[in-house]
């Protein structure tokens, strides 16, 4: 007797206002539903739609017209908050202004109703560090300071952004820590582990390779593991990068891009 397909969904973080990125990425989540039977995948996006790229106003009104369920990233909030704003640097406070300049008030507004957390599918979502810190880079958690926040929520599996990195943490039984960076194709998760999964970044990913990054989940089915598909898409980076410099952004976040 054949299975009936699992349930997808498409985890997307720090889109940071690359709309050809993420007009490739939302492509090729629809192209992934091609000859399936379970249809085009829920989208969960870990938030920083907005900061550093060009097209913040056309990212944010493109992400709700598709239905993605948005949860507040620290470039969000930064333009909600002159406080938080503070911990940004002064060139990434320069990227933020001019985001400012280039957003409607109605994207801005929508801002306000971002929660810090979403849940699916028995998952935690977050932008930077669970169980529901924008700010915090996941990076900065030593193994005790990670085991403790495990501890803190109930979650078998966590998805995070904010790095812009691809990898997996993962509390092993018996408390051992563990960090793999993610690689290609499709991967199982220990189901006897919990773990915390960053989805690396849509619109300016710092993990060595210039292609738009997302991930697909297949949430666990009874006595299965949960599988998860690093997604790299190829997209128009040069026209985003001369955007960036057209629309009067750092020019290191265009050159970053390559």
């Amino acid at each position: 007797m054949n299975q009936a397909p699992r349930s997808r969904i498409a985890v997307i973080s720090d889109v940071h206002g690359n709309l050809e990125a993420l007009k490739a990425v939302l492509a090729d989540i629809d192209a992934s539903a091609s000859g399936k039977d379970q249809g085009v995948p829920r989208i969960l996006n870990l938030g920083d739609m907005v900061g550093y790229g060009p097209e913040p106003d056309a990212c944010v009104k493109l992400l709700a017209a598709r239905g993605a369920e948005s949860v507040l990233g620290n470039h969000e909030h930064g333009l909600l908050e002159a406080q938080a704003r503070s911990w940004f640097n002064p060139q990434a406070r320069k990227a933020l202004d001019r985001t400012r300049a280039l957003l409607s008030e109605e994207a801005l507004m929508s801002f306000r109703t971002l929660p810090r957390t979403r849940e699916a599918e028995g998952a935690l979502f977050v932008h930077g560090c669970p169980p529901g810190l924008v700010s915090k880079y996941l990076y900065e958690l030593d193994d005790e300071a990670l085991r403790e926040a495990f501890g803190l929520y109930p979650h078998r599996l966590c998805f995070v952004g904010h790095t812009h990195e691809l990898q997996r943490v993962s509390l092993q039984p018996g408390g051992r820590i563990e960090r793999k960076a993610l690689g290609k194709g499709v991967m199982e998760l220990d189901p006897a582990a919990r773990h915390i999964i960053n989805a690396g970044a849509v619109g300016q990913p710092r993990d060595g390779g210039n292609k738009a990054k997302y991930l697909l989940w297949e949430p666990a089915a009874p006595g299965a593991p949960d599988r998860i598909e690093v997604r790299r898409v190829a997209y128009d980076i040069a026209k985003t990068a001369a955007a960036i410099i057209e629309k009067g952004l750092p020019a290191v976040y265009a050159d970053r891009l390559w």
